[in-house]
């Protein structure tokens, strides 16, 4: 049997405009980015010249309106450009994700002033962004957060360390959730903040398993001055911002999943169908051909989910429960075959040689990031029952 390559995802989008959209990314993808995925990871280089060309070709504001440079996608195109960039490389895939979660709060509850000075930057001009909620002492317990924005004059002054901040020290803006009254959820507002503001640095980035070229770090506000022209919603506001902007951050894990998780079967399918063992190739053995099917079911119910939750979304209903489903199964899916895939390829799976090392590495974030997946089943778990009784 006779090496297969990798085909491309058969999509059902909904316009023209739309294929003509996945096909521009994937000539970005096979130019631009797949060919140095693995040199850079293992380098630890942040690829800021890719972000710097998605932006230049409309591809980091897609979700958002193009009065202010967005690109007037929904999100059930959205989400399938980040599942193929995040087949090529995790670190854009993902990156693109926390950039449309940055942003979101300014565009779903910011002024029109504020939307009109900020928002051309930030979708299409260039700018990348971070989102700051995480603390060290509050992670899964987001609302317990403990930096402060104290109110001097016209301007706030904020105080504290944010941790596990993805483009922690190297983005241009950073939409930050801090505490500016009493304890619990209703004492957060969201800002945004300068990524060159004054009293704002950032510590050496984490070391992390995956994901090197992505920089992780903690970003430390020692009375950092933002004026109230800068804060987003209405003074406690911020974690029911915090929230609906997680909602739709979800589901891009979700894609990056489905992304990581399919470029695991292609490279599981390539091997076992080149790869001859007692006179005929491995694919031809019923042990891994079940296991293929397997991983090959796993990814088309988890793209039928996240879709139907984007599809929910670009509906204008509600979409929360079904958003944390797909974030939970896609990663948890996306986990079991890309250690699946190591297995297709046996020892040389346990290589640097070739990539699917690197994308169970990857995957494994994807369980953790916004919202565990024990975080997850709890979201759902109130959906179905209601609140937990004490």
């Amino acid at each position: 049997m006779p090496d297969r390559a990798p085909q491309p995802v058969e999509r059902q989008l909904p316009t023209e405009e739309a294929r003509d959209l996945v096909a521009l990314v994937r000539d970005i993808v096979q130019r631009e980015i797949a060919p140095r995925a693995a040199e850079q990871e293992d380098a630890g280089h942040f690829p800021r010249e890719i972000f710097t060309l998605l932006s230049e070709s409309g591809l980091l504001g897609l979700p958002y309106d193009s009065d202010f440079g967005g690109g007037d996608q929904p999100y059930e195109v959205y989400l399938q450009v980040l599942e193929e960039l995040a087949a090529a490389r995790l670190t854009v895939g993902l990156g693109v994700s926390v950039h449309s979660l940055a942003c979101h709060g300014l565009a779903g509850y910011g002024t029109k002033e504020q939307q009109s000075e900020h928002l051309p930057a930030m979708l299409g001009g260039g700018l990348l962004g971070a989102y700051c909620l995480s603390e060290p002492a509050s992670g899964s317990d987001a609302a317990s957060l403990r930096t402060k924005a104290v109110r001097d004059g016209e301007d706030w002054v904020i105080t504290g360390t944010k941790a596990w901040i993805t483009h922690g020290g190297v983005a241009d803006f950073y939409t930050v959730l801090a505490r500016t009254g009493g304890e619990g959820a209703r004492g957060i507002t969201a800002f945004l903040v300068p990524g060159d503001a004054a009293g704002l640095s950032p510590a050496a980035p984490e070391k992390k398993m995956g994901m090197k070229g992505s920089p992780t770090a903690q970003l430390h506000f020692d009375g950092v001055r933002v004026p109230d022209a800068r804060r987003i919603g209405e003074e406690g506001q911020g974690f029911a911002i915090a929230l609906s902007a997680l909602d739709s951050g979800r589901l891009g894990i979700a894609a990056c999943a489905i992304g990581v998780a399919q470029a695991a079967l292609d490279e599981a399918l390539d091997y076992a169908t080149g790869r001859r063992q007692f006179g005929r190739p491995i694919a031809d053995f019923q042990g891994l051909r079940f296991m293929l099917a397997d991983m090959a079911t796993q990814i088309e119910a988890g793209r039928a989910l996240y879709l139907a939750a984007a599809r929910l979304r670009d509906a204008g209903r509600p979409f929360s429960r079904q958003a944390a489903m797909a974030k939970l199964f896609c990663t948890d899916a996306a986990m079991k075959v890309t250690t699946d895939a190591v297995q297709v390829l046996g020892g040389y799976g346990y290589t640097s040689d070739f990539p699917v090392e690197r994308f169970m590495r990857e995957a494994k974030v994807l369980q953790i990031v916004e919202g565990t997946n024990q975080i997850q089943r709890m979201v759902i778990a109130r959906h179905l029952a209601g609140p937990e009784t004490r």
